[in-house]
């Protein structure tokens, strides 16, 4: 008996050899490298590269003009999603009209809205207290926040390959910040790290918030109505932030074209920033964007040798190359959702799963059987319920007939005997 365990145990490694021999062999690259995920990358490389360009942009204007006003660039680009995304609630018909969203919920736009404005705000002011180094490090919290938020609201369910992934792309961030190490680029100031690094983690959270809420409501309710409202409230918030902290500031700029430039550069950007990332979110999600965000300082930087003169290091396409494995790992296994158990969306499930068996290529015929159906039911119902006192004076009537024939039975059943007696000697005779 003793000698047959190692054996057992030695054929069951060996199955699990053959295993994953056999998984390794069956691999295929197109079952990783997919159309869909193939779009994602590039979708979420072209958001990298416009945040690379607001980073350029209000570079210039700080280092060459002297111009640092956050909120006057955030107004902008607020105005510009107000100007463009409002007027169409206001030609929508129904529940999707700008005066039924703000009948229901005007105060959740408005908090939005406040997050938005402030996520933006915090993190162009920790430039101020802390070193690029801390910003670039601290900013990855954005990503394990986005991971609670959509587990906990969204009901998003990680497997074991997203969180190998997601350390993989922080491994890539992390040989970023070692390259700036190397290479002397440990800049900003250093008046007040503890406020500095508290504004950058601030910054990440509500951009968390901010993620969350798009993914909810693009997937949920539509991009327009989140761009619409979310740049009126953010116009009306940064406006009014801009005048109490930066009316000294916006008073003084010695306006020129290249400053102009410089503002509609930026403001350009993030408005191209903030109407295409729905879309990229209604594809992947929240995370998945966020994780391809990671790539933009690493094309700030590669902007940077040429336009500012930094050192490169090999650690930079070291870092491109992790980030991007990381992301493609992330994309290439689904994030299962949790199974709602409300009765509504079960009922409501299983009448459309009924519509899709009978096979109704028409919404309208459906709604029309659907409708036939329930109407037929309720006629049903009054029936039953009209005819449910005749059938009870009925069944009165049979237990009275019954009682009756029991307390005559006994002489009944004497008679019929009689007369068969009667009726045998008849015969007889």
């Amino acid at each position: 008996m003793a000698t047959k365990q190692p054996e057992d145990a030695s054929g069951d490694s060996s199955c699990e050899s053959r295993g994953l021999m056999e998984r390794i062999r069956k691999f295929s690259p197109k079952d990783v490298f997919t159309w869909q995920v193939a779009k994602t990358l590039a979708m979420g490389q072209g958001l990298a590269g416009l945040i690379c360009g607001t980073a350029i942009t209000s570079q210039y204007l700080a280092m060459s003009f002297h111009v640092n006003t956050p909120m006057l660039q955030s107004f902008l680009n607020y105005a510009l999603l107000c100007v463009t995304y409002t007027p169409m609630l206001l030609c929508r018909t129904g529940d999707g009209n700008i005066l039924q969203i703000v009948k229901r919920r005007w105060w959740k736009y408005l908090l939005l809205g406040l997050v938005d404005v402030e996520a933006n705000y915090a993190v162009v002011k920790a430039y101020q207290y802390t070193t690029l180094t801390s910003i670039q490090l601290l900013d990855c919290f954005v990503v394990p926040v986005l991971m609670v938020l959509s587990w906990w609201f969204l009901k998003t369910r990680y497997r074991l390959v997203h969180y190998i992934a997601i350390c993989i792309c922080l491994l890539g961030v992390g040989a970023m910040v070692g390259a700036d190490l190397l290479a002397g680029r440990d800049q900003g100031s250093t008046s007040n790290i503890l406020l500095g690094d508290g504004l950058v983690l601030l910054s990440a959270s509500l951009y968390a918030v901010s993620n969350v809420c798009q993914e909810y409501t693009v997937k949920n309710l539509s991009r327009v109505e989140f761009l619409g409202m979310v740049g009126l409230f953010g116009t009306i918030i940064s406006s009014v932030q801009m005048v109490i902290l930066e009316r000294h500031e916006v008073a003084t700029i010695q306006w020129s074209w290249q400053i102009g430039l410089l503002f509609s550069a930026y403001a350009l950007c993030m408005y191209a920033l903030y109407s295409c990332m729905p879309i990229v979110v209604r594809l992947s999600s929240a995370t998945a964007v966020n994780l391809s965000l990671l790539t933009a300082d690493l094309f700030s930087l590669f902007c940077g040798i040429f336009l500012f003169q930094y050192n490169f290091s090999g650690l930079y396409l070291v870092s491109l190359v992790v980030v991007l494995i990381g992301f493609i790992a992330f994309n290439a296994v689904p994030t299962p959702a949790a199974s709602s158990s409300s009765s509504s969306s079960s009922s409501s499930s299983s009448s459309s799963a009924s519509i899709c068996e009978e096979g109704y290529d028409n919404p309208a015929a459906a709604h029309v059987d659907v409708t036939e159906r329930e109407v037929a039911v309720s006629i049903a119902a009054e029936e039953e319920r009209q005819g449910g006192g005749g059938g009870r004076e009925e069944e009165e009537e049979e237990r009275t007939k019954a009682k009756k024939r029991r307390a005559s039975g006994p002489s009944q059943s004497l008679r019929r005997g009689s007369d068969d007696e009667v009726v045998g000697r008849s015969t007889k005779m």
